[in-house]
């Protein structure tokens, strides 16, 4: 198996993106908990989120091709929920990003095999 592929690399890409964001939400600075607060989302809110990124992205790091899809398809859930909420609140300019992952994420779920170099 080659070392680096840019399937291999695209998944690393994701876990990575998972990672910073499910600590961002663990440590969050003050303007992401006014953000949540903002939203109508109750205390502590951000927490679940950052377990279910930190999950999402130890799932796809995994060797197992079912717990790699159930990594993507977990993280597709928590991105599409961030969607909606920056949709519902008309931040346009921050649909951006979780846009773009999310068509990464979709592009990486419809892969016949999700091999990765461990």
């Amino acid at each position: 198996m080659k070392l680096f592929s840019y399937q291999n690399f695209m998944t690393w890409l994701l876990v990575a993106f998972f990672v910073f964001a499910g600590l961002l939400n663990v440590f969050p600075p003050v303007p992401l908990l006014e953000d949540y607060h903002r939203w109508g989302y109750p205390d502590g809110f951000h927490y679940i989120t950052a377990a279910l990124e930190l999950l999402s992205a130890y799932w796809q790091a995994k060797s197992s091709l079912k717990w790699r899809r159930a990594g993507l398809a977990l993280g597709g859930l928590v991105l599409v929920g961030a969607l909606i909420t920056l949709v519902l609140n008309q931040q346009w300019l921050h649909v951006i990003l979780p846009s773009l992952v999310l068509a990464v994420l979709l592009f990486q779920f419809k892969q016949k095999s999700l091999r990765c170099a461990l």
